[in-house]
């Protein structure tokens, strides 16, 4: 019988790693890819000393276009084959869009879109046999039009979009398929996007082992969405109460704060 083993991307740091552990406890063989393979070894070899099987390593960077070719390849190569795949990896930057640099905000579609989609779309039939499912990271940043992190924001109402789309497709294979929208969360993704923690962090934050917790349970549980928290809870909810055009006025003031 082959293996069953759970991808995670952006592994090495924040909600990737808690993610990671998270799985690992609950007695998934994992599969750990993102670009930086010392960290990856690291988490490995944590994991294992806690009694479970070594995970399998893929160092890998989803911006390149044979990212998805090079996971499968080394898949195949350990003669395994998916039961759950988690779509964490995933990247902003701040400030205008037409200021920043054009390659990197098309670098933030190739990951936090293209890959996603990619893998979720190459590895459907393994997650069909299995009866699995797919956790896609998106963020609450989905629900709102974004200035001052445009590229990010429509990234992720892509994320939320495309995953109760394959929900609905794939739910009928017995396949569970939820997308995971944190908040503000204590990690590395503020100082690569270039900002530091602000007001929304203090008051709407969760941990990242706060997160990856409910995103597991959310997903093992069959839930469509997981809001991690109850300030994010209520912002969809919100949103329906006010004009579009106030949200986006209100969006581009908050983020011209930041700067």
């Amino acid at each position: 019988m082959t293996e069953r083993v759970t991808l995670i991307t952006g592994a090495s740091a924040g909600i990737g790693t808690e993610l990671a552990r998270v799985f690992a406890a609950n007695g998934h063989r994992l599969v750990l890819t993102a670009r930086r393979a010392d960290r990856l070894e690291a988490l490995a070899s944590e994991l294992s000393a806690k009694g479970g099987k070594k995970p399998i390593v893929v160092a890998c960077d989803l911006q390149a276009a044979d990212a998805g070719e090079k996971i499968a390849a080394a898949l195949a190569a350990e003669g395994v084959e998916l039961d759950h795949l988690v779509n964490n990896a995933g990247f902003g930057v701040f400030g205008d869009a037409i200021k920043r640099d054009r390659a990197e905000q098309l670098g933030i579609i190739d990951v936090n879109i293209r890959a996603l989609t990619d893998l979720s779309l190459r590895f459907a039939d393994q997650l069909i046999r299995n009866k699995g499912g797919i956790l896609n990271v998106g963020s609450v940043a989905g629900f709102l039009p974004g200035p001052g992190m445009a590229v990010y924001y429509a990234s992720k109402a892509y994320v939320i979009s495309f995953t109760e789309a394959l929900r609905c497709e794939l739910g009928k294979h017995g396949v569970r398929v939820t997308v995971l929208c944190p908040g503000p969360v204590p990690s590395e993704f503020q100082a690569r996007a270039g900002f530091a923690p602000g007001f929304d962090s203090a008051i709407l934050n969760v941990s990242a082992a706060d997160v990856a917790l409910a995103a597991y349970r959310g997903l093992m549980a069959d839930k469509r969405a997981v809001l991690p928290g109850l300030g994010i809870k209520i912002v969809p909810f919100l949103l329906r109460f006010f004009p579009r055009g106030f949200i986006l006025a209100a969006v581009g003031r908050f983020q011209r704060r930041k700067r």
